[in-house]
């Protein structure tokens, strides 16, 4: 009975362990079924997690590949940008040299418009200046006009007093100049009157002081010339002497008292207005062949010169300077 109670007790412990064996199998069976559950689990999760991981990855990818490309298109635009701005910049420079230019061309301009304005203003006053000179000369022009048909009428009216006389008188048809032979007046190189020369010179003067001193011609002649001349034979300081002496001579006997060839009245006039020169051989005579002619060039002349007959002489060379610039003028030079 023992043997029974243990036997059973033996068999209730084995089977005690048998169970507590097969739970701890079953236990450990779940455990590795939960295990391998959670393992099978873990590696779905894990495979899908690899798959959206390989799909980022490949959008990341993408991502990266578009990136570049952007960051190309920007590098290309970032250039681009630099070139334009490179060219801005240039272009900025370029107008701000052209505005520096401009404001000196402004400047330029301004000091142009200031001079022309100057030298406008200055025209407008030689324009009056002119003006008032071209009524001074259009006054003097009359003035001129009168001196000049003055002095033709009178060499018109010497040569008309002379002509067909016997006294061998010249009138020089430029001047008025009356020459005539000194020989007649002296003998050669001699400077005392001959007997014939005083007979000349008192036929001749009162004829040519009638001419001079018509009304129409008194109020215009300002003096009278008495020149000597030589011919060239000799030194220039002996002639001189000699041409002095003569022309000197000419006039002490034309206006002695003495002589009486004028009117006291017409001798003090004379005297007003006399002078007397020696020119020397400085003015000889030339032949056709352009020798000097001895006997033409031993002379004496009487000259007369107008009143304002400097001013007459400026005048013309005036005018012949301004009708020398109207004719060219109008030639186009």
């Amino acid at each position: 009975m023992r043997k029974d109670i243990r036997r059973r007790a033996a068999d209730e412990e084995t089977t005690y362990w048998l169970s507590y064996s097969d739970m701890m199998a079953a236990l450990l069976l779940t455990f590795v079924l939960i295990i391998s559950f959670t393992m099978l689990q873990s590696k779905v999760q894990y495979e899908e997690k690899e798959l959206q991981l390989s799909d980022k990855q490949a959008q990341i990818i993408a991502q990266e590949t578009e990136l570049d490309e952007q960051r190309q298109v920007v590098l290309e635009q970032q250039s681009i940008m630099d070139t334009q701005e490179a060219e801005l910049a240039l272009a900025q420079k370029d107008l701000k040299d052209k505005q520096a230019a401009l404001a000196l061309l402004q400047d330029q301009l301004k000091a142009q418009q200031d001079e022309l304005a100057v030298t406008q203003r200055k025209l407008n006053s030689q324009e009056e200046e002119l003006g008032a000179m071209q009524e001074k000369l259009d006054a003097q022009q009359v003035k001129l006009d009168n001196i000049i048909g003055v002095r033709s009428e009178l060499i018109e009216a010497l040569k008309e007093e002379f002509e067909g006389t016997d006294l061998s008188i010249k009138v020089d048809e430029q001047t008025g100049a009356i020459t005539f032979d000194s020989n007649v007046l002296f003998g050669y190189g001699e400077s005392d009157l001959t007997d014939a020369g005083k007979q000349f010179l008192s036929r001749f003067l009162p004829r040519y002081l009638d001419v001079l001193m018509q009304p129409e011609f008194s109020d215009y002649v300002a003096e009278i010339i008495i020149e000597g001349h030589t011919d060239t034979t000799g030194g220039y300081l002996y002639n001189l002497e000699l041409s002095q002496k003569r022309a000197l001579t000419v006039a002490s006997y034309c206006l002695s008292d003495d002589n009486r060839i004028l009117s006291a009245e017409d001798t003090e006039l004379l005297r007003s207005i006399v002078t007397a020169n020696g020119r020397s051989f400085s003015s000889p005579v030339y032949d056709e062949n352009g020798n000097v002619d001895a006997d033409a060039s031993r002379r004496v002349e009487f000259l007369f010169r107008l009143k304002d007959e400097e001013m007459v002489q400026e005048m013309e060379a005036i005018l012949g300077g301004r009708d020398a610039e109207e004719d060219n003028a109008g030639s186009g030079e």
